[in-house]
C-alpha cells in the first residue's frame, strides 16, 4: 500500500485525484491540504510515502517547500504536480528534491505510473515534461521566475491597461499592496519596468 498526500488548493484537482485512486487498492490517499503550512503541520503526526505537490500554493513557494520537506523528511518521495511545463521550473523542482514531475493535464495513467515509480525510488517525468526537457538544452541557463497567483492577477490586470487604483478596486486590496506586487514582480524578473515584466511573463508562458 502506497500512502499518498496531496498539497494543492484546487478542489477540482483533489476530487479528480481521489476518483483516480478509488479503483486502485494499492494507493491510499491519507490527506489533502490546501496550503503548505497545513501539510507541514499534518506531517508531524502523519505517516506518508509519496507527496503530490503543487508548485503555486497560496501561502508559499512549492519549490522552497519541496526543499524543506526533503530536509525534514528525507524518506519522502515528492512528485511535482503543476501547470508549469517550462524547462527551468522543472529543473528547479528536481534540484530541490522532487523525484517526479507531472503536469496537471497529464493522463491519469501517467499520474499512477509516477506514484508507483517514485515509490520504488525511481525518477519519473510525464511524457510532456520529458519532451520539454529533451528540447530545452538551448535554454538550460534560463531561470523562470515563479510568481504567485495574486501576482499573476495583478500582472494580468495591469497588462489590460488598468491603473493601480483600478487594480486595487477589482481585487479588493489597497493601492499600496498593488504597488508592492508591482515592485516584487520587477525584482523577480530583474527588469526596471512593468512592461518588461509583462513581456517576459508572456514569453515564459506564465500568463
Amino acid at each position: 500500500m502506497i500512502k499518498v498526500i496531496i498539497i494543492d488548493d484546487h478542489p477540482i484537482v483533489i476530487d479528480g485525484l481521489q476518483n483516480l485512486f478509488f479503483n486502485h487498492a494499492d494507493i491510499e490517499l491519507v490527506g489533502a491540504y490546501k496550503t503548505g503550512q497545513e501539510a507541514l503541520d499534518a506531517l508531524k503526526k502523519l505517516e506518508t510515502e509519496v507527496i503530490l505537490l503543487d508548485i503555486n500554493l497560496p501561502d508559499m513557494n512549492g519549490i522552497n517547500l519541496c526543499n524543506d520537506l526533503k530536509k525534514l523528511y528525507p524518506q519522502l518521495k515528492i512528485i511535482a504536480l503543476s501547470l508549469h511545463n517550462e524547462h527551468a521550473v522543472i529543473r528547479s523542482m528536481l534540484q530541490n528534491g522532487a523525484l517526479g514531475y507531472v503536469i496537471k493535464n497529464a493522463p491519469g495513467n501517467e499520474i499512477l505510473e509516477a506514484i508507483h515509480e517514485v515509490a520504488r525510488g525511481h525518477k519519473y517525468l510525464c511524457s510532456a515534461t520529458r519532451a520539454t526537457m529533451t528540447n530545452a538544452e538551448a535554454d538550460q541557463h534560463i531561470t523562470v521566475p515563479l510568481i504567485t497567483r495574486r501576482e499573476k492577477e495583478v500582472l494580468q490586470l495591469i497588462g489590460k491597461g488598468l491603473t493601480t487604483q483600478q487594480v486595487a478596486d477589482k481585487l479588493f486590496i489597497s493601492p499600496h499592496t498593488v504597488e508592492s506586487h508591482r515592485k516584487k514582480l520587477m525584482e523577480k524578473f530583474e527588469v526596471g519596468n512593468i512592461i518588461s515584466v509583462i513581456k517576459l511573463a508572456t514569453d515564459y508562458r506564465l500568463l
